[in-house]
């Protein structure tokens, strides 16, 4: 399960830069919102769910939540049991309430710029709480 998640976070990280730096160039350049910015969009929703679900699993077969006092006086097991998935849950509902906000929207500068701000900020949590001892 660990392997799993590990490497859907790749795919995960990837496909949300893809649509971070879309939006900004769809905001800047003025694009019309097409099919495929709703599809990477909502790709990127899917993939973070997804990655929501097996990270739930595996804290819950790893019991980091368990002996919490001790856990709480290591930097790095505070981050894997505590930082790390607060603030991926916060980059989640980032991406949701975008995702939902966008689809109010009837301008295309509008859905952008509503993307870049609810997924960019998304993604630059999701970098900050990545434990990246774990990855290289």
């Amino acid at each position: 399960m660990k392997t799993l998640h590990s490497y859907w976070a790749y795919v995960v990280l990837a496909v949300l830069i893809y649509a971070v730096i879309n939006a900004i160039i769809g905001l800047a350049k003025k694009k019309e919102f097409t099919h495929k910015d709703f599809r990477l969009g909502l790709f990127s929703l899917i993939t973070m769910h997804i990655m929501f679900v097996l990270g739930l699993i595996l804290y819950i077969i790893e019991g980091r939540y368990q002996n919490f006092g001790e856990t709480m006086k290591v930097a790095e097991a505070r981050l894997l049991a505590l930082e790390h998935p607060l603030m991926m849950i916060i980059a989640i509902v980032l991406l949701t309430i975008g995702w939902s906000k966008h689809k109010k929207q009837v301008k295309s500068e509008s859905k952008f710029k509503t993307f870049t701000i609810f997924y960019g900020l998304a993604l630059l949590i999701v970098l900050s709480r990545i434990p990246w001892s774990n990855w290289f």
